[in-house]
């Protein structure tokens, strides 16, 4: 316990913060308040940005060749053709490295510059943030973050209370309530905190938010301090005017911060899959070098030339064969391409460029556009399996409003539609809903009025909401634990019922100008076994009546004999449910004197219980919440942000799966999955709320089991979820399994395959936070993931920010091939959006925390659709397109140069020139993918929309694998080769005679093959591109010309540059251009090489046809889809559904948190005159 006696052990295991004392508490050196998330600093920028290029195998190969390149003897190249353009790739990503994270250093220096008052002597000074230490006495105003974890000493309003909006911690808008303890409560003035003597012995750092221990000590009297005072770094301030903390955490030793998570580096499935093949491709490298090496050695060891003429000592061969595999490495080095990773970074660049621009992306009402925050993960955005969705900001708007209700089995509503009117049916009977404005009418005359009545005093009377008057403005705010229970109050307001103000044993209210006090006796607490809230009062008349509000399915059993409006009552509940309301059943009953006395004698020997009192105060109301009288319904709207219904629906067609993520509790959640279309009507719930390990273990084994016997196929679950052995745990299996991790030889278990995932009936998964912590154990994880898989959706309630990255990385470690995204608003959400492959962050009423920490930021959750769906699709197509064409474009050229060795005796000799072989890459054959990696539109937007199911296809790897990859080798492959014995069958001496008799040499033949192969792979990339634009036409024609007008001129001034005049030599232009063999190559060549590939694309859509080659048919004709009219059926089915589902499973508002703050707030006086600090 912190609360000990003192000794030493009880001293490590806290921190002691001393109150107004500074250089006591530097001494401590606790850590300062300034945070960092940027990725580098000036230090740690040269070795890591070095580490992350180098890990790359690009880029490591041609370091090694650009070193031994500097090998004169060995290199048959120019030393510097491999640095130089190496040197200009890493220079590129750097730039663009420090660019991306400058942002971030900008962001964290606001942060850090934010300004907040520090007590300093007996007054309060202005600080940053950044200065901020442990111990610091600090004043946040009303509207304020506070800037660390701090304990509450004082407030303006009385007993030291506070309100303050936790929404970036736990996701929860509504406002929670602080206390200082009473001890401090009086400290009101700058002099009376600055005259404060005492030590606070705290808990350390830790990541947990929901709890904390700590104890105060003032004087002798040692006081405990418990999470009721903590006020942690990233809540805010509300509706009070201020509060007095003294700082106990600071930066990144706060609770938020601990919760967050290490800045990853990411790297796309495409980008993994590039660093797979190129290590394959420097094998195959490798493999040709040694048999070019092993051919030059048999050369030396067999033929006289060698000995004779050049009298070369045979005997040397096989020392000079390992200098000979390093000449070929650098003579075939091209293989791999240098200027695929920096064409890769500056295409996605400008991919990201226009998500910025795009304004279907953009928010008018906040003036928000989209910001790709890093363009390295763009084509991730093609290829998502899981998405793990925040809900509170994410997918609502935080507001809930009072819309519809029913008194006396009268439909009323906030706005009736004039198809719902009131009108009368072919039975007699009127059917539709009134407005509120006749409800009104009603409550004076009308047969119902004492129920319409008796219903808005109980919305007025039946809380615990706290109003709150601006003494600036005169408008009372109401402050709410729920922010249903708000929504209750104001529409009470709304109907004429105003609730004014709160004493310690009563309420007022005012209706048509006169006030009305009704004395609290009791209040039973809501809680989500009850789910119900009740509250005992005695009104003016000195009559008791007891007030009950909650879920039907609870009200409904506790109703007395006479009820005369269940029935409608529960027609309007269906409705109210198919619409996506939060439905409150409203009921009442007379308690006679007699009756309370007796119940009030149980009720206090329950609270004042010390074991198991929750049980006992349930059982305690149980005896009085019974022979209701049914007064009518509720129905509040918890909205949606625009159109996320249709968003989720989308991405659920796209093969997505959506994961909810939350810190709400698991009725809202449930609720909201209902309305916005994650829970749809014939899904079966799987409710997950075990207290304990082994119960967690058996529910989800049992239903694991059931799901599977139920299906034919089902994901492969690890034996270790369901049988772990003994050995491997214990004993010598122990040691066997430690010592493999330590080297790291452990073998990896065995991953679900998302693409063999069986037909299930539609499943949702709920599970809340303390069975999840079970969940997450070794043991149970594998087999609540198969369970989890399995089902269409899943919601996990109550969960704190380091558990949503937790399962996140379950998912990510266990499920093959999968690719996750993380979308959230808050700070709560940072871990979460790091954790995944791609974190979106919504800029919304949260802060910008999870928009700066994430890779991608939008302004409304319905934008995912669009990102994904086109933007993602594009990036994938375009990516894949650019990395199988960089490939095919190199390996055609410079594979060349291996049929050229067979020729010339494997002597090493290179048949292009240098520079111009330098410059395929930077000058002649780069803006062909840079043109199809930023232009190509496989399918238009319009149609990857209307379509999501071709998202699959990126999903699938459809358009990059293994197969499609090693494909296109084997086409560049076989184009060298044409290429090469094609042009050596025309060319000779004869046929290539100067005109001043000199006979053509290899220079020539190099530069006609050159010549030949630029036109070959333009024709490849224009059989590659599926959308031609003005710019897609300039780069790929326009790089065949910028060859055929730079070379002449190369030719030209070269030799008189004294650049190349061996290899360029005099005349060159003469033998080619006057050679009928040249233009006869030029022509014919490219065309009789490419036939095959036209081909086999004809012939692929003719008679393969894949699913978006029917889609550009379609768009390509024009052709109309019909499929709304399917649409029109499908919402009929969808609505007679949805009657069997309200039936089984109806949502219902919350009466008040199920935080136990009743008795505290009851003790709040609304009219005692607040201080000013």
């Amino acid at each position: 316990m912190l609360a000990g006696n003192g000794n030493d052990d009880d001293y490590q295991a806290a921190r002691h913060i001393y109150l107004n004392d500074t250089l006591r508490n530097a001494t401590q050196k606790y850590l300062h308040n300034s945070i960092s998330t940027s990725k580098y600093n000036a230090i740690t920028f040269l070795p890591r940005f070095l580490f992350e290029q180098f890990s790359k195998y690009a880029n490591l190969f041609f370091l090694f060749t650009a070193i031994i390149q500097q090998i004169g003897d060995l290199s048959p190249t120019n030393r510097y053709g491999t640095v130089i353009p190496l040197s200009i790739v890493l220079a590129a990503t750097a730039a663009k490295e420090i660019m991306e994270d400058l942002r971030r250093h900008q962001q964290d220096a606001d942060t850090n510059a934010r300004s907040v008052k520090v007590l300093s002597g007996s007054q309060f000074v202005v600080k940053q943030w950044r200065d901020i230490v442990v111990g610091d006495i600090l004043r946040i105003e009303n509207g304020e973050f506070f800037p660390a974890d701090m304990i509450l000493l004082s407030s303006s309003e009385p007993d030291a209370l506070c309100y303050i909006e936790t929404s970036n911690l736990d996701g929860e808008t509504n406002l929670k309530i602080r206390q200082g303890i009473s001890e401090t409560a009086d400290f009101l003035t700058p002099e009376d905190v600055g005259r404060m003597e005492g030590v606070i012995k705290s808990e350390l750092p830790n990541n947990s938010l929901y709890t904390y221990e700590g104890m105060l000590r003032l004087g002798h009297k040692e006081m405990p301090l418990d999470p009721a005072q903590l006020l942690l770094r990233g809540a805010m301030l509300r509706n009070t005017r201020w509060v007095y903390g003294v700082a106990v955490f600071t930066g990144h030793e706060t609770k938020l911060m601990k919760n967050a998570t290490k800045t990853p580096v990411k790297r796309t499935k495409v980008e993994r899959l590039v660093n797979k093949q190129i290590t394959f491709l420097f094998i195959i490298l490798l493999s040709l070098s040694v048999i070019s090496a092993m051919g030059a050695l048999g050369r030396q060891l067999r033929n006289p030339f060698e000995e004779s003429i050049l009298l070369l000592d045979p005997s040397i061969a096989f020392a000079r064969f390992p200098g000979n595999v390093l000449t070929y490495i650098i003579l075939f080095n091209n293989l791999i391409p240098l200027s695929l990773i920096v064409t890769m970074e500056l295409v996605k660049y400008f991919l990201a460029a226009l998500i910025n621009a795009d304004l279907d992306l953009y928010h008018e009402e906040s003036n928000t556009p989209a910001m790709a925050r890093t363009s390295s993960l763009i084509e991730e955005l093609g290829q998502i399996d899981y998405i793990f969705s925040d809900k509170t900001g994410t997918l609502t708007c935080n507001v809930m409003q009072f819309r519809m209700c029913t008194i006396g089995g009268i439909g009323y509503a906030e706005v009736v539609p004039d198809d719902r009117r009131i009108r009368v049916d072919e039975n007699g009977k009127e059917v539709g809903f009134h407005d509120f404005v006749q409800l009104k009418r009603n409550e004076s005359d009308s047969p119902t009025a004492d129920v319409i009545q008796e219903f808005c005093r109980l919305l007025a009377v039946c809380h615990t909401v706290i109003p709150e008057t601006n003494e600036e403005t005169g408008k009372v705010v109401f402050q709410a634990s729920s922010p249903d229970e708000g929504a209750l109050v104001q529409g009470a307001q709304t109907l004429g019922w105003a609730f004014t103000t709160r004493r310690p044993r009563s309420v007022s209210y005012t209706h048509n100008g006169q006030s009305y006090e009704y004395e609290i006796l009791n209040i039973c607490e809501f809680n989500s076994t009850r789910k119900r809230m009740s509250a005992v009062v005695r009104g003016p008349d000195g009559r008791i009546k007891i007030y009950v509000k909650g879920a039907d399915t609870v009200i409904l059993e506790r109703l007395g004999p006479h009820n005369p409006y269940v029935e409608t009552t529960c027609q309007h509940l269906e409705e109210y449910a198919n619409e996506g309301l939060r439905t409150l059943c409203i009921a009442y009953r007379d308690v006679s004197d007699e009756e309370y006395a007796e119940w009030a004698k149980v009720y206090e020997k329950a609270a004042t219980t010390i074991n198991n009192r929750m049980d006992l105060l349930d059982k305690a109301a149980e005896l009085i919440e019974k022979d209701l009288f049914l007064l009518g319904a509720t129905a509040i709207e918890d909205r949606l942000q625009d159109g996320v219904p249709d968003a989720i629906h989308t991405l659920a067609q796209a093969n997505i799966k959506l994961w909810v993520l939350t810190g709400d509790r698991q009725e809202t959640a449930i609720n909201i999955g209902y309305s916005c279309k994650l829970i749809t009507e014939e899904m079966s719930l799987i409710i997950c709320n075990q207290g304990t390990h082994f119960e967690t273990k058996e529910y989800l084994l049992a239903k694991l089991n059931a799901v599977r016997g139920s299906i034919a196929a089902a994901p492969i679950v690890p034996a270790a979820a369901t049988q772990p052995g003994i050995l491997d745990e214990y004993g010598f299996g122990s040691y066997v399994k430690k010592g493999a991790q330590v080297f790291g030889f452990e073998k990896k278990g065995v991953k679900i395959d998302k693409d063999s995932l069986p037909e299930t009936e539609p499943l949702a998964l709920v599970i809340d936070g303390r069975t999840l912590e079970y969940a997450l154990e070794d043991d149970i994880k594998l087999t609540f993931l198969a369970l989890a898989t399995m089902c269409r959706a899943v919601i996990c309630c109550r969960v704190s920010p380091l558990q949503k990255a937790l399962v996140v990385k379950l998912v990510k470690k266990n499920v093959a091939e999968c690719v996750t995204l993380a979308i959230g608003d808050g700070a709560n959400d940072v871990s979460m959006i790091q954790a995944a492959h791609v974190g979106v962050g919504i800029s919304g009423m949260e802060g910008l925390q999870a928009a700066r920490a994430a890779d991608f930021a939008i302004a409304q959750f319905r934008f995912l659709r669009k990102l994904l769906l086109v933007h993602g699709q594009w990036a994938y197509s375009r990516m894949s397109k650019l990395v199988l064409y960089s490939f095919y474009k190199n390996i055609t050229l410079y594979l060349i140069q291996l049929w050229f060795t067979t020729d010339n005796g494997y002597s090493g000799q290179t048949l292009f020139e240098t520079w111009t072989g330098a410059a395929y890459n930077i000058m002649f054959a780069v803006f062909q993918p840079i043109a199809i990696g930023i232009f190509d539109q496989y399918i238009f937007s319009r149609n990857l929309e209307r379509y999501p199911q071709l998202y699959r296809l990126g999903q699938t790897n459809e358009f990059y694998n293994n197969t499609i990859f090693w494909g296109w080798i084997v086409n560049s492959f076989i184009h060298s080769m044409l290429l090469y014995y094609m042009m050596s069958a025309i060319y000779g001496e004869g046929v290539m005679l100067g005109s001043n008799g000199f006979v053509a040499n290899i220079w020539i033949f190099g530069e006609m093959i050159y010549t030949v192969d630029l036109l070959t792979i333009t024709i490849k990339a224009a059989l590659t591109v599926s959308t031609w634009v003005k710019f897609t036409n300039i780069a790929i024609w326009g790089s065949l010309g910028l060859w055929l007008v730079i070379f002449p001129i190369y030719a030209i001034l070269g030799p008189i540059l004294g650049i190349a005049q061996m290899e360029l030599g005099k005349g060159m232009l003469d033998f080619m251009l006057g050679s009928p063999a040249f233009w006869y190559g030029i022509i014919m060549m490219p065309i009789l090489t490419t036939l095959r590939d036209f081909t086999w694309i004809f012939f692929k859509r003719q008679a393969m046809p894949r699913s978006y080659h029917i889609v550009q048919e379609i768009q390509k004709y024009n052709i109309p889809d019909f499929r709304p009219r399917m649409e029109v059926f499908r919402k009929a089915v969808t609505k007679v559904r949805q009657f069997q589902r309200v039936k089984r499973n109806r949502g219902f508002a919350f009466s008040q948190s199920d935080s136990g703050q009743a008795a505290l707030i009851r003790l709040y006086d609304t009219t005692r005159r607040k201080p000013r600090g």
